[in-house]
C-alpha cells in the first residue's frame, strides 16, 4: 500500500491553526461559564456592560474581564538560560529548585502582562511545577489585577492633542528598582527597556522618555515599578 502524502505546513500556518483553536476553546468556555460572584452574575446577565463600572468592585473572576474587553497578552522574560559566567540568554520561564529528601523538586514561574492597547493594563505572576500551568496562573492574575491608566499629549513640543504618552512625570518603585516616565512628543517612540516596552505598548502608550535606577536586571521588580508608575497617572 502506498502511503498518502499530506502537504507540509509552514510554521506560520501551524501558528494560525493553533490560535484559531485556542480562540474557539476560549469562546466555548465563556458560553458555558457559570458566574459565582454577584458581579459576575450582573455581567453575565448584561446589566453591567462597561469595564469602568466593573472596576469599581473587586473582580474575582477573570471571565468578567474577558466578556467586557478584548485583551492581548505578552510574556515577560524573567528567567535566564544556563551560560558561562552567568551570561545565559533571557527566557520566559524562571526555574528554581527545592532540596527535599526525595531529591530536587523544580518549580517554574512566569510573568504575563495583558492590555487592550487603549488605557487598560494588568500584570500577573504565577508559579507551578510545570510551565503551562504557571502561564495560566499568571494570565488569570493579570486579568484580576487589571487597572485603568490616564494618557494625554503632555509634551511641551507636541500639540497633536492625541492621547499617546503619560500626562505628566510619574515615578514608580519596587524593591531597589525605580522607573521614571517622562512625556514625549509624537514620533519619539518608547525610550525604555524591552520588557517595559511590552507593558507600555499594551497600555496604549506610544511615546515616552524614561530614567531607571537600581538593580534593573531584576525584571520582576522592574516590571512592578513600571506598573506602579502607570498607576500614579490616575492620582491627579
Amino acid at each position: 500500500m502506498e502511503r498518502r502524502k499530506f502537504p507540509k505546513r509552514t510554521k506560520e500556518e501551524i501558528a494560525k491553526i493553533r490560535e484559531e483553536r485556542i480562540k474557539q476553546e476560549h469562546e466555548q468556555h465563556l458560553e458555558s461559564w457559570v458566574a459565582k460572584t454577584r458581579l459576575g452574575k450582573l455581567v453575565k446577565s448584561g446589566k453591567i456592560k462597561n469595564i469602568d463600572e466593573a472596576l469599581k468592585y473587586k473582580i474575582l473572576e477573570p471571565e468578567i474581564v474577558d466578556l467586557l474587553l478584548k485583551l492581548n497578552s505578552e510574556i515577560l522574560n524573567i528567567g535566564q538560560a544556563k551560560g558561562k559566567f552567568g551570561g545565559g540568554k533571557r527566557r520566559a520561564w524562571r526555574q528554581t529548585q527545592k532540596k527535599t529528601a526525595e531529591g530536587n523538586v523544580p518549580t517554574f514561574s512566569c510573568m504575563v502582562v495583558v492590555g487592550n492597547k487603549d488605557g487598560y493594563v494588568g500584570l500577573g505572576y504565577g508559579r507551578a511545577k510545570e510551565t503551562l500551568p504557571a502561564r495560566e496562573k499568571a494570565l488569570r492574575k493579570a486579568k484580576l489585577k487589571l487597572m485603568k491608566i490616564k494618557r494625554a499629549c503632555a509634551s511641551f513640543d507636541c500639540v497633536c492633542e492625541e492621547p499617546h504618552t503619560v500626562p505628566f512625570i510619574v515615578e514608580g518603585k519596587a524593591g531597589s528598582c525605580k522607573v521614571k516616565l517622562i512625556p514625549a512628543a509624537q514620533g519619539t517612540g518608547l525610550v525604555i527597556g524591552d520588557e517595559c516596552k511590552k507593558i507600555l505598548k499594551l497600555a496604549g502608550i506610544k511615546d515616552v522618555y524614561s530614567v531607571t535606577n537600581g538593580k534593573i536586571r531584576t525584571t520582576i521588580n522592574l516590571a512592578k515599578a513600571c506598573m506602579n508608575a502607570l498607576e500614579k497617572t490616575m492620582e491627579m
